[in-house]
């Protein structure tokens, strides 16, 4: 299959899924770009360098990077201190490439290998136990690192959306049980057609 425009402009894009950019994850991005509905200088992590590859690819100027969206510094890996750690899965929930693990009411650490550095757990932890560590250059620079991220975003974005569209089947079969009306009782009516019926003899 043949790479679309967005596609091409994704492969450009760090797969932080930061949402520094202002839309959910790199592909959302990289469509709007494509569909000439967003500038190429909204991607803090992929910097200077980032926006003149799209510049390249696109045919477009080089813009200097929207400072609203962020500054560009080296990019980092997040590091649970352990011993603060609560168990609150706040964490988990926030990393877009599930690179935490961990379980409630247990202690979580980060896969470094599989963090993008995009520091969403950082806001999302209540007892400030995340710190950003350097990340290897040789890991910010792999194309590999960043299409590992990309499927592991997907699969994620998948999960979720299977784990709502459940969600939201099971509270509408509540709703339907609750509105139902109550189980016909066969023995009741039962007593109640005989006691009728004596009612009725003479």
């Amino acid at each position: 299959m043949t790479p679309t425009l967005a596609d091409r402009i994704d492969d450009l894009l760090p797969q932080t899924q930061c949402e520094q950019c202002g839309f959910h994850g790199c592909r959302p991005y990289a469509e709007a770009i494509a569909a000439d509905e967003a500038e190429i200088n909204r991607c803090p992590p992929g910097g200077a360098i980032g926006i003149a590859r799209l510049a390249t690819l696109l045919d477009r100027a080089i813009l200097p990077l929207d400072t609203s969206r962020g500054e560009e510094k080296p990019r980092t890996l997040a590091r649970i201190v352990e011993a603060d750690c609560i168990g609150c899965t706040k964490c988990i929930q926030a990393c877009p490439v599930d690179a935490i693990l961990g379980a409630s009411k247990l202690m979580h650490t980060v896969v470094s290998d599989l963090c993008t550095g995009c520091e969403l757990c950082v806001p999302a932890c209540p007892v400030d136990c995340i710190t950003l560590d350097p990340m290897p250059q040789a890991q910010a620079d792999d194309r590999a690192h960043a299409d590992t991220a990309r499927l592991r975003f997907q699969r994620r974005e998948a999960r979720v959306a299977r784990d709502r569209d459940m969600r939201e089947r099971q509270l509408a079969a509540s709703k339907r049980d609750v509105g139902a009306p109550a189980a016909r009782n066969a023995v009741l009516e039962a007593l109640a057609r005989a006691k009728a019926k004596k009612k009725d003899t003479p």
